[in-house]
């Protein structure tokens, strides 16, 4: 049992006012505490029948006397009472401010009384005259806030108007109900009342709590401590010290109580961790620190200031053999949650535009939902359609005929808001039933429920419901709501919010995001009334709510002896990265002392060794094979890593191919090479005329559209943003190569087209007496200028190092630098070329011909110093060193190269 001392202590007090507690009522903040109560009352042989416990909200709702409506019921209700008055706003406009005024409404009625008075101080002259001098020239602004607040004063009065003719009521309404039939509920009240651990109270609580204490119908305990009571700095202690001066608090009646356990010796240390969920990777250690092997962890609680890090604490305390979590997960941050909602993003694109779907509107949903193995298989050729076609957008058909066997394949058809709620309701249904995990189970059951809620809320009311509304409604229900998980929380490690922790003491304490914005929330109070309006109208501001939170915090601290406070000092988004104030105010204002620790989250390679691989018997097995088709990009890709032609020629790994949103710059390459075969091929074999290349300049953009066939893309990739830009470029690239093949015959020059993607295979090359390879391979284009044999590679990056210097030391390993590696790969096909019969004896030229700078022609290989034979001794060492078994392959560190 956990040793919670202030519950042990007031069931100590109130069992010795009375030993049957049947005529008692405990009121504490929340249900949590209850099984605690219980245990605590078993450990005492208390054999009689139970008190009843209410939380002070039930007990207020019970005195109204009235039903309250909120969430969804309200915002409809509410829509259609703002319709009766202005007609200017969809319900999904609607939406997006009501729920906000609505708590601000509620603020009103709860902590003022008159919502009235704050409504029509909204439009008072003089408000309006200090607010408006702060706004400049924002007259716009003006004008819209005050037609709203015009709005609102009449749309309020008018809302609870019709909420009372249907006997319903807000929260806020609750209260001013409650306050008019309190004094006859506590003079009709016979049981004792036990008012436990609370530290803030609305006005009508507190007026029922003082109320039964002048009528000696209840006790109340508060948990306070002396350090931030007596300060009045201390914010923590703001509303207990409020309370100590009531009047019912009198010789005859002690405020109870005020301890002083803060300053007894306690173990504190803070860690400063770089990262978010590197948090939750501290806890092992602290856990080993605090506890010995043997230890149930049963005084031990880890709070989670941050919902969201729950999964990866779950994952660091896996270990952990008893563990008990108190807190609910966000049903928001789970994968069905985030499929919904982009599935809902899909429909409102539809709703613009049902023609086409954007491929990466589709992805995340497919990826993320449920599904069977005939749907994985389904999603798998759909995916490998998409890539290998590169389909960014999917037209109707296209969708249809790729994904119609697909279990949910309804879920993507364009239908009416009414009919996706239905369609997702029978979806959620079905899904049940099939094999998933317990929590996706509860995840798609809250779907269903809020599905099934709205649907049902809806009927009543004949609203044109669009697409964007439902998203809206289901938004507002989603966020709210969590995931609970049941288990055992007395004994085991405790695992939960702040909240959670009311009325409860432990004794080792590890609190995670203990980070400014966190703890306490700070200003991010979600509200239309401004700071000075709430303050007039003594409305809660964030200053009230950081007081709250700083006694949560300081009364979890004070009974603790082992404290251990995690906070990120990464800023990102709204993360600061900065500590929270409590624990500058422990170091400044306590006698405590705090260690400090530093924890880097360091993202170095563990091994900065290149990856080495041997030369196996299995390894030596496929260069054998290899051996049978070497192609000069090989010898490209072993001089930029050897590791890389070990992954693609040993193991034949190809790298996977992903959609590309924007060409890039090798599919720009192609589709240009796809328009100039298409174009060339028609005149091969021919001397070239003028009129033969200025007929080929009229079908320019005709070759563009069959390279684009040919290459499996979609028209419509190319017709705006930056693919657009590119194919005009392929098309100016085109043209240019035809106008300098052109300037070439106009000035008498005669040019053949020979071969365009001319293959080679089966070409020897022998390297020494026990090896000789076979070349494969394809040469873009090989023409006949003047009678010289021309090779023409296409390159879309400039020519680089094409003038070759080959000294006598070098003419062994002159290419075993990737700076020569054009100037190589045109020297082996120059080899190719001059071992076909129908080439021999020819002269011949190499060269690049660059997209990049086409005006330049064929660039060649020059020989400034040696010769093509001294070459081809490189080459053959460069094989030689692949296939030595003694050389490993090795990785290559460096910078990419074009």
């Amino acid at each position: 049992m956990l040793h919670q001392k202030f519950l042990q202590k007031v069931i100590s007090e109130i069992l010795e006012k009375s030993s049957d507690l049947s005529g008692f009522s405990f009121i504490i903040p929340g249900k949590r505490p209850v099984v605690f109560i219980k245990e605590i009352l078993k450990e005492k042989n208390y054999n009689g029948i139970l008190p009843e416990f209410f939380t002070i909200d039930e007990m207020v709702h019970k005195i109204s006397q009235k039903q309250e409506i909120k969430g969804i019921a309200l915002w409809l209700f509410a829509y259609q009472t703002y319709t009766q008055l202005y007609q200017d706003e969809d319900l999904a406009t609607f939406l997006k401010w009501f729920p906000t005024l609505q708590k601000d409404w509620d603020d009103m009625l709860k902590f003022h009384g008159n919502d009235k008075e704050i409504l029509e101080w909204m439009l008072a002259e003089e408000r309006i005259k200090n607010w408006g001098e702060n706004l400049g020239d924002e007259e716009g602004a003006r004008k819209r806030n005050l037609n709203f607040w015009r709005k609102m004063n009449a749309f309020l009065p008018f809302l609870k108007e019709k909420l009372e003719e249907q006997q319903l009521a807000t929260s806020g309404m609750i209260h001013l109900y409650t306050k008019e039939n309190l004094e006859n509920y506590c003079k009709n009240f016979n049981l004792r009342a036990v008012f436990i651990g609370f530290n803030a109270f609305t006005p009508v609580e507190e007026k029922l709590v003082r109320t039964l204490l002048q009528w000696d119908k209840a006790d109340i305990f508060f948990h306070a401590d002396e350090y931030y009571f007596h300060d009045e700095r201390q914010e923590a202690g703001k509303f207990l010290r409020e309370y100590k001066t009531w009047k019912e608090f009198n010789d005859s009646r002690d405020f109870n109580w005020i301890e002083n356990e803060f300053s007894i010796d306690k173990n504190i240390k803070v860690y400063e961790v770089s990262g978010n969920i590197a948090q939750t990777k501290v806890l092992p250690e602290i856990l080993s620190e605090i506890h010995t092997e043997n230890s149930d962890y049963q005084n031990t609680a880890v709070v989670l200031l941050d919902e969201n890090l729950l999964p990866a604490a779950l994952d660091s305390l896996a270990s952990v053999e008893k563990l008990n979590i108190t807190m609910g997960f966000p049903l928001k941050n789970l994968a069905f949650s985030n499929a919904m909602k982009k599935l809902f993003h899909l429909h409102k694109q539809l709703e613009k535009n049902a023609s086409s779907y954007y491929y990466n509107d589709i992805l995340p949903i497919l990826d993320e939902l449920p599904k069977n193995f005939k749907d994985e298989n389904i999603i798998k050729n759909f995916i490998a359609t998409l890539e290998e076609r590169n389909i960014v957008y999917i037209s109707k058909n296209q969708l249809s005929e790729l994904l119609n066997g697909l279990s949910f394949y309804n879920l993507f058809e364009k239908q009416d808001a009414e009919t996706l709620l239905n369609t997702l309701i029978q979806f959620c249904k079905n899904l049940k039933y099939s094999e998933i995990d317990n929590v996706q189970y509860e995840n798609i059951s809250h779907f269903e429920k809020s599905f099934v809620i709205i649907k049902n809320q809806l009927s009543p009311y004949q609203y044109q419901v669009k697409i964007e509304t439902l998203e809206v409604l289901i938004n507002q229900l989603i966020n709210s709501e969590s995931i609970d998980f049941v288990g055992e929380p007395l004994e085991g490690l405790q695992l939960m919010g702040l909240l959670e922790t009311r009325l409860l003491n432990f004794e080792n304490i590890i609190l995670l995001s203990a980070n400014e914005g966190k703890l306490p929330l700070g200003n991010s109070q979600n509200t239309y009334l401004p700071f000075d309006v709430r303050k007039q109208f003594n409305l809660h501001t964030f200053l009230e709510n950081d007081g709250i939170y700083a006694y949560h915090f300081y009364r979890f601290l004070q009974n603790a002896k082992n404290i251990y406070l995690l906070y990120n000092a990464l800023g990102s988004g709204i993360n600061t990265g900065e500590k929270t104030r409590f624990i500058t105010q422990i170091e400044m204002e306590s006698q405590h002392k705090i260690e400090h620790i530093i924890i880097e989250n360091t993202s170095e390679p563990i091994n900065q060794e290149p990856i080495t691989i041997e030369k196996t018997p299995s390894v030596l097995e496929k260069l054998e094979e290899w051996k049978q088709k070497v192609s000069p990009s090989h010898l490209v890709t072993y001089l930029y890593n050897p590791i890389d032609f070990y992954l693609d020629k040993i193991l034949n790994t190809r790298e996977t191919t992903e959609i590309e949103e924007e060409l890039s710059q090798r599919n720009y390459g192609t589709l240009v090479h796809n328009a100039l075969e298409y174009l060339y091929e028609k005149i091969i074999g021919k001397i070239l005329k003028v009129n033969d290349l200025e007929n080929l300049l009229q079908q320019v953009d005709e070759s563009i559209d069959k390279a684009i066939e040919r290459l499996k893309h979609q028209p419509e990739f190319y017709e705006k943003g930056m693919n657009f830009v590119h194919k005009q470029i392929a098309k100016r690239v085109v043209e240019s190569v035809l106008n300098y093949d052109l300037e070439l015959v106009k000035k008498g020059n005669a040019l053949e087209i020979v071969a365009l993607e001319r293959k080679i295979e089966n070409i020897a090359f022998k390297i020494d007496d026990n090896n000789e390879v076979t070349f494969y391979g394809f040469i873009d284009r090989i023409d006949i200028l003047n009678g010289t044999l021309r090779i023409i590679d296409y390159k879309t990056a400039k020519p680089k190092n094409l003038k070759i210097k080959i000294e006598e030391a070098k003419i062994e390993t002159l290419f075993f630098e990737d700076k020569y590696k054009q100037a190589m790969q045109l020297c082996m096909y120059q080899y190719c070329i001059s071992q076909m019969d129908e080439f021999k004896n020819r002269e011949i030229e190499t060269g690049i011909w660059s997209f990049a700078e086409v005006s330049n022609g064929v660039q060649n290989v020059e020989f400034v110093k040696g010769n093509f034979e001294d070459s081809l001794v490189s080459v053959k060492n460069l094989i030689l060193e692949i296939l030595n078994p003694e050389v490993p392959f090795t990785e290559k560190v460096h910078e990419s190269w074009n």
